[in-house]
């Protein structure tokens, strides 16, 4: 049979507090955004592989504390006295000059007006590249807490998860065999579950065990 033409449709990733599922791996890094009133100065750092769930967890907080984004890649203004902020992706400012400095300005106007700053990594701040030594030293001086690699309760969620947002149904069957097989990391979950949509969107075909099987072997 040949391949027909396939159109990508979009992905609706859904970052709602009900599609995060809880396991032995996250489940420290959940109760300690849960009670910022804990954090030390006011700050914390979420440490977690890519793929872990570290941003979804984000987007959590930031929507339940009312909080705001700030990507210190790009201009903004210093936000008002006590805001809640949300720097995400971390690793990306490190070795930046600019970006560095946007945030170092941004992390003292926040501990001095007893805002709040909320961020997440995939590299640990001392391997990330950091320039700045003023801010690396307080980014050094920021408490963490890590998402573990997944356990199988973990993955399961993940990989389900990644089939809905991508509006796919596979077999428990088919979800059993991936889980079984597939690499203990998130990464591998999100590869295989994008591959086994490009191929049953070209084959018009539904997902099966064999396509799993020809992408793991």
């Amino acid at each position: 049979m040949s391949e027909q033409l396939s159109f990508k449709l979009p992905i609706k990733v859904t970052h709602e507090r009900h599609s995060f599922f809880v396991s032995e791996a996250n489940k420290n890094a959940v109760a300690i955004l849960e009670d910022c009133t804990t954090w030390p100065q006011g700050k914390m750092i979420v440490l977690g592989p890519k793929a872990s769930g570290k941003s979804h967890l984000l987007e959590i907080w930031l929507n339940e504390k009312d909080a705001q984004p700030i990507d210190p890649l790009g201009d903004f203004e210093q936000p008002e006295a006590g805001a809640k902020i949300v720097v995400d992706n971390l690793q990306n400012v490190a070795g930046i000059g600019p970006a560095e400095t946007r945030l170092f300005h941004l992390h003292n106007h926040l501990q001095s007006t007893g805002g709040l700053l909320l961020m997440a990594s995939s590299i640990a701040v001392r391997q990330a590249g950091f320039r700045l030594s003023d801010l690396l030293s307080r980014l050094e001086g920021t408490s963490c807490t890590k998402i573990d690699r997944p356990d199988d309760a973990l993955l399961h969620a993940v990989l389900l998860k990644a089939f809905m947002d991508r509006q796919l149904s596979p077999s428990p069957e088919v979800l059993a065999y991936i889980l079984k097989n597939i690499d203990r990391s998130f990464d591998a979950a999100g590869d295989i579950v994008a591959r086994l949509d490009v191929i049953s969107m070209s084959t018009k075909r539904p997902i099966t065990r064999a396509m799993a099987a020809n992408i793991l072997n």
